[in-house]
């Protein structure tokens, strides 16, 4: 069992098992995502009374709790019992681009240069960039995975304009300001 699920598996097969996910979820009248787990567990500890935002029923949004939890249980155990000791399959395109940017290419899929060094650069960078996430899936209304996966089967236009906006920003991060922040040759 363990080395079928360790095996990459097919593309069509993560696709329906999405689609399958959602209509069950249409079915029982549920939207999905992570960013409404923030939501719930500041008001689970009581962040109603500073604030009309966290007034709500979050006893109805225990089962995305359980998904967080459980997604979280479950990239511990692959990481941990499931762990084959080789590193990352990365396409060369992604090796190039890494090293056109300046990141040296190690085993894994993270440059070591942002998060497994503990400059004032590389902390800064993480804390704005959370700063930045956290803001903009307040702003849009959800994340990505609430927007790109729920909001889109639902047919909303807002999501639908979400998600092109997500992809214009990591565009523009990729392309024009990853470039200054690494100090690239090259760049603007």
């Amino acid at each position: 069992m363990q080395e079928f699920i360790s095996q990459p598996w097919p593309w069509y097969l993560s696709g329906f098992m999405i689609a399958l996910i959602m209509f069950v979820l249409l079915f029982f009248g549920k939207t999905f995502g992570f960013s409404s787990n923030l939501r719930t567990i500041c008001a689970m500890s009581g962040a109603g009374k500073a604030s009309d935002f966290f007034q709500f029923d979050w006893k109805k949004q225990t089962w995305n709790l359980l998904f967080l939890m459980g997604s979280v249980i479950g990239g511990f155990i692959a990481h941990t019992f499931m762990n084959n000791e080789q590193p990352v399959a990365i396409s060369d395109d992604t090796i190039a681009d890494l090293k056109t940017l300046g990141f040296k290419v190690q085993k894994g899929l993270q440059p070591d240069e942002i998060f497994n060094s503990f400059t004032l650069k590389s902390v800064l960078i993480l804390i704005t960039g959370g700063l930045f996430v956290g803001f903009g899936s307040r702003w849009a209304g959800g994340c990505t995975s609430g927007h790109a996966i729920s909001g889109l089967s639902n047919l909303q236009l807002p999501s639908l304009i979400a998600v092109i906006g997500f992809f214009i920003g990591g565009l523009i991060m990729t392309h024009l300001l990853f470039p200054i922040i690494f100090n690239t040759p090259g760049a603007l």
